[in-house]
């Protein structure tokens, strides 16, 4: 769902691990705002008849071979553009500025003295720390441009022209660790570039129910709705736009955690009003994946079988409210970070197929309507509670699509299943009995099925499933850290699990953070 009535600003990006947070930032500035591979052919980035544009960082240095290079005909049209580390040296070198490695590298807190006279950073205190990470230096800038800042380790930190409408910096300012970074951004937006703050849940809201009336028209809809607050904030948009002209599908593919579809059918349905078909497909779905141990083959096999059942569920839609038109649209939860993750774009790789954007069948019969395909998750959220969702529907953990299938490391059995689901609800009770669910991103619990772990119970050798904890916080599932749960909350979670579920003798507490890991093992 595009923003039609919103110019976006574009992050150019060159690599960066911080590209998507960037993305945030200028949102969270209220205005509208997607990311852009650098290969992307300056014409068609300007097509795009962008805001500004935003350069991000990047590993690369200017002069090495194959660095990713910037097209001076972005600095010449007449588009903002504000550069951060190595966009900003990027621009610099394209105006016909140098760039050097000069010796004096810096990593992170770092002291800046700034130009308070400069457009950019009018009303800024003179003196600020903030995050650097480079090697590189701009050392002679181009014609036209002037210094308006300088670190002890790069007298040019950060430079714009007379109107502040090319200007850069060489820290980050996007990351919380530099002061005043978010204020910087919003400088740049909305006073150098000049763009209002507009952006927000309720225009958002209304564009995509107009986009949805124009393109559905009278015909009928599915959505498929999985529990999770992805399918339940685009149902209920679809709903608005179109009323009683969508059907929600509820698969019940045997992969939900413990009391999901009583959830799903009493919580959503009370709330909505949405008229609710659930297809029984356990079997289905347990015979397509049997003997499948590859991560990816499981999310493939779950894609497809979503989509055979939807096509099944719809005939019978169809039949049952006895209209002769058929099927033609399906409504999905995709959010950004699963089309970047997905690799959608040109420039970006697949990390894993998510069953709704990589996962799905060539062959699909219904066009697409994904409403909620250009969000991160706190924006969902907060559609969703403008549109009157309750909160235990808003608030709920992100949930896979794919479910406790990508959850078991290993083939997919019922067994297996009832083990990981049992674990599963037992972590949840005690995350929510302590007070706990809203400082945790995500609490997936890991089945380790190939491995036979030794123990002793009742005075006996034990073999048994290890399972791993994955408590993460995050703010948009682009990137997280694993959550600090207090000891006597996971000495609870594991005596009860390795008490109450008794092919499980080992509990496992996943510290890694996203990146390196993602936040799913599968």
């Amino acid at each position: 769902m595009k923003a039609a009535r919103h110019a976006p600003v574009l992050v150019v990006d060159f690599g960066a691990q911080y590209a998507q947070l960037i993305a945030r930032r200028v949102r969270e500035a209220r205005v509208y705002s997607e990311i852009v591979p650098h290969t992307m052919a300056a014409a068609d980035i300007l097509a795009r008849r962008p805001a500004a544009l935003v350069l991000s960082g990047g590993p690369s240095g200017v002069y090495e071979p194959g660095a990713p290079g910037l097209d001076p005909a972005l600095l010449h049209a007449g588009v903002p553009v504000f550069g951060i580390c190595y966009g900003f040296q990027a621009m610099a070198h394209a105006l016909g500025g140098e760039v050097a490695k000069t010796g004096a590298a810096e990593f992170g807190r770092t002291k800046a003295d700034l130009d308070s006279s400069s457009v950019l950073f009018r009303g800024h205190a003179p003196s600020q720390f903030v995050w650097m990470s480079h090697r590189d230096s701009v050392v002679a800038l181009p014609a036209g441009l002037r210094a308006t800042a300088s670190t002890p380790g790069a007298p040019i930190a950060a430079f714009e022209d007379e109107g502040g409408r090319l200007a850069g910096v060489q820290w980050h300012p996007e990351v919380v660790h530099t002061a005043h970074g978010q204020a910087l951004l919003e400088r740049f937006l909305h006073q150098c570039a000049g763009i209002s703050p507009t952006w927000t849940t309720s225009n958002f809201i209304e564009e995509a129910v107009e986009h949805v009336r124009q393109v559905v028209g009278a015909h009928p809809v599915i959505c498929g709705l999985s529990g999770g607050v992805d399918s339940a904030v685009a149902a209920a948009l679809v709903q608005r736009a179109v009323g009683d002209q969508l059907t929600c599908v509820f698969v019940d593919h045997g992969l939900l955690r413990e009391g999901e579809r009583e959830q799903v059918v009493s919580d959503f349905v009370k709330a909505t009003g949405v008229q609710l078909h659930v297809e029984d497909a356990d079997s289905r779905f347990l015979a397509a994946l049997a003997q499948v141990r590859d991560p990816e083959q499981k999310r493939k096999i779950i894609g497809r079988e979503f989509i055979r059942t939807f096509e099944t569920a719809a005939e019978k839609i169809v039949a049952n409210r006895q209209r002769t038109d058929e099927v033609e649209f399906l409504v999905q939860g995709t959010l950004y970070p699963d089309v970047v993750e997905s690799g959608g774009g040109a420039g970006t790789s697949v990390i894993k197929s998510h069953h709704n954007v990589g996962g799905l069948p060539s062959d699909l019969r219904y066009q697409l309507i994904e409403p909620l395909r250009t969000l991160f998750k706190d924006e969902v959220r907060a559609v969703g509670l403008e549109l009157g969702l309750p909160e235990e529907i808003v608030w709920r953990h992100p949930f896979p699509g794919p479910g406790l299938a990508i959850r078991i490391a290993g083939e997919v059995t019922a067994e297996r299943l009832a083990v990981l689901r049992r674990a599963d609800a037992i972590a949840r009770e005690e995350l929510s009995a302590a007070g706990l669910d809203r400082s945790v991103w995500q609490f997936p619990v890991v089945l380790l099925a190939e491995v036979s772990s030794v123990g002793v119970q009742g005075d006996g050798r034990s073999y048994g499933f290890p399972v791993v904890l994955r408590p993460v916080t995050s703010e948009d599932a682009m990137t997280a850290d694993w959550a600090r749960l207090p000891y006597d909350v996971l000495e609870v979670i594991s005596n009860r699990i390795t008490n109450e579920v008794e092919q499980v003798n080992r509990v496992l507490l996943d510290v890694t953070s996203k990146p390196p890991a993602t936040i799913e093992w599968e």
